[in-house]
């Protein structure tokens, strides 16, 4: 509007001579249209504003509303309203391809009727086994300036909004995606629990990004992220009454791994493509594809309270159905690991085999053996302690170092799984051995070719019956629905970091009450939980209660336990007790009370029990009053809380009301176990 307006006034001059006097009158009426041009052109805007349709997709119980819309550009737009309220101000749609702009110049040639799609389904670990989903579909079929098809598609459902991008022309030339605008844009006032993503090839051996970095907690949008590489997914938020959580699932082979940006002006946060370094040598980092091509889902978990955040199984329903099935060989479980409290040392045939014994008189169903074992143990003497375990019905998982060319770690075995011919080759040695899992550490990041490279060794092991841990990873973004053979994946600054540092120790109260709001909301994670006799050179800030509800608060498919044989015959009967008895999986999950970075309180439901555990991240004693209608009037249970001695743990049998009260010491917790009458 300016560069028009200097046009106007520069004729305007040019033709005010004063020997004319008609001159003179003709551009008085010039000057005073281009006084009113402003006001014209702000009418005209306003008038093509409104003149697009928006079209609207509602929640099946009408809660949550879409409204879509093309601005007069041609850009995509969408907001989001949650009971009447808007929760996501209008914010950015679009692609942009190597070959063509989907971003502008934009038209709708049409828009579907909205289609209810519903869906059922099993996992075999997560928050809950037996899952569904309910959802309104609606496509919006546009095309581009050179008449080039695009189709956005939403589904909503009552715990949050989800949309992708799909291209239905069939090519089999490869077009890259140089850019996504999707964003989600937030009022000012809107508040943020946010991980930063380090960038990539810095730290360790040159080893990130594995998202292992602190949250930010509570911070203003708009607070840039202290990496180039921007904010890690999922991205928690909190508006109002709203809690708002985003992130992304169906991400294959096909597309990157993606996360917010380092900037977000007025609390507007796009999607953040990883850095050109996040690569398998010289792989694609963006995304490229033939076509047809579907793009993952962005998904939006809004909820007005944490339990309907907490209680949401959005990411996994979006997910990819599961590619094979493991039923038949693989279940989930309870591990010993010797190198979290011990480390590489640890690492030799006498240890493990201890490791193994302890294992197997605490019932749990399998033993890690980490780093070196290839030349401190050998693969003949592995094969004896994988006959030895099986002896005792404990399964050994191995680890792996991915490496190859993305950093400089000189862990073994390394190098044994960059290929497929490679990975057969070991995969067939270690069915030949009787193992049956697989650690893979130190990955390169989030580029296309490296969420490849995780996908080819999930492919790769299941053919050989294997489970799969990552580490030093990137998050798995819902993979275990569709690849059911990754049992966990670290992405997480866990206990490791307290053995590392004392600074890691301190932090840890607070850090572990935001997790379950973050990293572990929706996908397994192994931070190896519950340490009870302290770490060397450590002081360390939690509580045995503490430590004893990390067993239910956190998920895992395979939960990797802290604690070593010593520590553990050290603790009472009953906390053998408890601990030989943790579930394998959990079959129902519900939130109790709690706030990120202050407390929790989570009930996980395995069989006919429920386990009710809280963690309290402060340093002052918190009484809370639970409730929790789901237990019956007259349900009698079994408490496990700290002593007066913060070091020590009782047990109480207590009864359960549907409202009681119960307290938590500083940086301490509990765990309740229901009898199996007393539930519905």
């Amino acid at each position: 509007m300016k560069r028009v307006y200097m046009r106007l006034r520069k004729n305007t001059n040019e033709q005010n001579h004063p020997n004319s006097i008609q001159s003179s009158k003709n551009n008085l009426s010039r000057i005073k249209a281009v006084r009113l041009l402003p006001f014209y052109f702000l009418i005209l805007s306003c008038t093509n504003m409104y003149a697009t349709e928006k079209y609207e997709i509602k929640s099946p119980d009408a809660k949550i509303t879409v409204n879509f819309w093309l601005l007069p550009s041609g850009e995509p737009v969408y907001s989001v309203n949650h009971s009447g309220q808007t929760v996501i101000l209008p914010s950015k749609l679009g692609i942009v391809r190597s070959d063509e702009n989907f971003a502008t110049g934009l038209k709708i040639d049409s828009a579907s009727a909205v289609k209810l799609i519903s869906d059922q389904y099993t996992l075999l670990h997560g928050k809950r086994i037996n899952c569904s989903y309910t959802g309104n579909r609606r496509v919006f079929y546009l095309s581009n300036a050179n008449a080039k098809p695009v189709e956005i598609i939403f589904q909503i459902s009552n715990d949050g909004v989800a949309f992708r991008y799909y291209f239905p022309e069939k090519s089999e030339k490869i077009v890259k995606i140089y850019k996504e605008l999707s964003s989600y844009h937030f009022d000012r006032s809107a508040k943020a629990f946010l991980q930063p993503c380090a960038d990539a090839r810095t730290g360790w051996c040159f080893s990130q990004p594995s998202y292992e970095e602190f949250y930010n907690m509570e911070i203003s949008v708009g607070t840039p992220s202290p990496y180039q590489a921007g904010w890690v997914l999922p991205a928690l938020f909190n508006y109002g009454n709203f809690w708002i959580s985003i992130t992304e699932t169906a991400v294959d082979t096909n597309y990157c791994g993606s996360r917010l940006s380092q900037f977000s002006p007025d609390g507007e946060y796009s999607v953040q493509f990883p850095q050109p370094q996040e690569t398998r040598s010289y792989e694609p980092a963006l995304p490229e594809s033939s076509l047809p091509w579907y793009t993952p889902w962005r998904v939006i978990v809004i909820a007005n309270n944490l339990a309907g955040l907490v209680e949401s199984t959005l990411e996994t329903d979006l997910a990819n159905p599961a590619k094979y099935d493991v039923s038949a060989w693989l279940k989930p479980g309870i591990a010993s690991w010797s190198w979290v409290i011990l480390k590489d040392d640890s690492t030799e045939y006498f240890t493990q085999k201890r490791f193994i014994d302890f294992a197997a008189s605490m019932k749990w169903q399998y033993c890690l053996i980490d780093a070196y074992w290839d030349t401190k143990i050998g693969y003949e003497k592995i094969k004896e302690l994988a006959d030895y375990a099986r002896t005792k019905n404990v399964k050994i998982i191995l680890w792996y170092n991915s490496a190859g060319d993305w950093n400089t770690t000189s862990l073994t075995p390394r190098d044994k799984l960059l290929t497929k011919k490679l990975r057969q080759k070991e995969f067939q040695r270690l069915k030949d051995m009787g193992i049956s899992g697989i650690k893979v550490d130190f990955f390169g990041g989030d580029g296309q070719s490296m969420m490849k490279y995780y996908i080819d060794i999930l492919k790769d092991a299941a053919d050989y019956n294997l489970a799969v841990n990552f580490h030093g990873s990137t998050s798995p973004r819902s993979w275990y629905r569709t690849y059911p053979n990754l049992v966990s994946m670290e992405a997480i600054r866990g206990e490791e970091y307290v053995t590392f540092t004392q600074e890691d120790a301190d932090h840890q109260p607070s850090h572990c009450t935001v997790i379950p709001f973050t990293r572990n909301l929706f996908d397994p994670m192994d931070f190896t939980p519950v340490n009870f006799s302290g770490i060397p050179n450590i002081q360390r800030r939690t509580t045995n209660g503490f430590e004893i509800a990390l067993s239910v608060i956190f998920t895992s498919g395979i939960q990797h336990i802290a604690e070593t044989p010593s520590g553990m015959a050290k603790q009472p009967d009953f906390v053998k007790e408890y601990m030989s008895s943790l579930p394998q999986h959990w079959d129902d999950v519900k939130f109790i009370d709690g706030y990120p970075g202050k407390f929790v309180v989570i009930a996980r439901k395995a069989a006919d029990k429920w386990y009710i555990a809280g963690i309290n991240g402060e340093k002052t004693e918190r009484t809370l009053t639970l409730n929790i209608p789901f237990i019956n009037k007259t349900a009698r249970g079994t408490l496990i809380t700290d002593a007066e001695n913060a070091n020590e743990l009782v047990r109480t049998n207590i009864k359960i009301s549907r409202s009681f009260n119960i307290k938590m010491k500083p940086n301490g917790g509990f765990v309740i176990v229901t009898l199996p009458s007393h539930n519905k």
